[in-house]
């Protein structure tokens, strides 16, 4: 008798005859070889267009055809030339933040909040702050709202022979705009006031979250900062705005990297990077002002904050009133932003949350079909 011994690394079992080697099938490297040579292709394109990217001048913005209509100091009031033929009776003034070149509202052609409205026929004006002087540190929140904001809505009317406007604010500027319809005369009742539109506008600063971390009094010296400096430099500003998202920097690039073919892509994220980096100085007495009355002691919340010698009273405003928010703002969160509408005295008032973040909602590709349109049918509802 016999006994069958396995070949080494074959492997049997009981009754079974061992299996002998295996031979595998040949790879296919003509697959791999194209995978490669693809691969190897898209990242030289990559490449060239990185290039591309850094050599070039930054895209235009700001390019809608306007007339410089008032000026006073830095500020300049903007008449932007209409586009259709009838237009609606009430101008539309819109109200920026103290702290962000207006230009957002205006990034290009197609991309612009401006040349939509005019567009669908309405009268466009924009306040510019322009950029700070040495001499402006001693501006506070009473001169942009008790001087020049009125100055600027006579201006519109005198220039339109409408006895209303229609302001829209965006940030800062939606609170600009709310702290001139309650205080100033006649405006909280419609008196040169016909509308108001505010986007992601804060009144709670406890809802401020890291801003309202880093400028607690117990390790801000916000009265040392302004004393030194003067106005707050922007690049102070706009380290605090990337501190909020440290990781946003690096996955706008590799978004960027990831599209770095799409032209269309890449112009867009340049205008808006180019609009984020672009700060310009906080005047130091309003800094020192809104650090320490608003995000530290939320005396607007309160209902004890003074503009004037006057108490702000945000329910005596009257006139229709619309309040927009972004489901995903890191800037001015939802817990800052929410108690405004409940706050406005208007029998008409609504709030509105869209998907987006703090910039996105106003500009880009997702704003045309949702912040867009629906500004446009809440004015034209109220403007005849």
């Amino acid at each position: 008798m016999t006994t069958a011994t396995a070949a080494p690394g074959a492997v049997s079992t009981p009754g079974e005859q061992p299996a002998g080697p295996v031979n595998p099938a040949p790879l296919d490297m003509s697959g791999v070889a194209e995978s490669v040579r693809r691969e190897m292709e898209r990242t030289f394109r990559r490449s060239v267009k990185g290039l591309e990217y850094i050599s070039t001048g930054d895209p235009g913005v700001g390019l809608t055809a306007k007339d410089i209509v008032h000026s006073r100091g830095a500020l300049r009031l903007y008449h932007y030339r209409p586009r259709v033929d009838e237009v609606y009776r009430t101008p539309v003034l819109l109200v920026m933040s103290l702290i962000s070149k207006p230009y957002i509202l205006d990034l290009a052609p197609g991309q612009s909040l401006v040349e939509f409205l005019l567009d669908r026929g309405f009268d466009v004006y924009m306040i510019d702050w322009g950029t700070p002087r040495p001499e402006d540190k001693r501006l506070r929140l009473e001169d942009y709202v008790l001087d020049f904001i009125p100055e600027c809505v006579e201006v519109v009317h005198r220039r339109s022979g409408e006895p209303d406007v229609s302001l829209v604010g965006y940030c800062m500027g939606g609170l600009l705009a709310a702290l001139y319809a309650a205080l100033c005369p006649d405006a909280a009742s419609g008196g040169r006031l016909r509308n108001l539109a505010c986007f992601t506008t804060p009144v709670n600063y406890d809802g401020m979250g890291l801003f309202r971390t880093w400028t607690d009094p117990a390790h801000f010296d916000v009265d040392r900062i302004v004393d030194r400096l003067g106005n707050v430099p922007p690049q102070m500003l706009y380290a605090s705005f990337n501190l909020l998202r440290p990781a946003s920097q690096v996955a706008g690039r590799v978004r960027l990297w990831d599209n770095m073919w799409n032209d269309e892509f890449v112009v867009s994220y340049r205008r808006l990077q180019r609009w984020a980096a672009d700060q310009i100085p906080f005047p130091g007495e309003c800094f020192r002002q809104t650090t320490k009355e608003l995000q530290q002691q939320n005396l607007l919340m309160k209902g004890e904050f003074q503009l004037g010698g006057r108490v702000v009273d945000l329910s005596s405003i009257r006139v229709p009133f619309v309040h927009v928010v972004a489901e995903h703002d890191h800037i001015v969160p939802y817990e800052a932003a929410r108690d405004l509408v409940g706050m406005v005295g208007s029998e008409d008032r609504e709030e509105i949350m869209l998907k987006g973040g703090h910039v996105s909602l106003v500009a880009g590709r997702n704003a045309v079909r949702r912040l867009w349109p629906r500004l446009e049918e809440w004015l034209a509802e109220r403007s005849v």
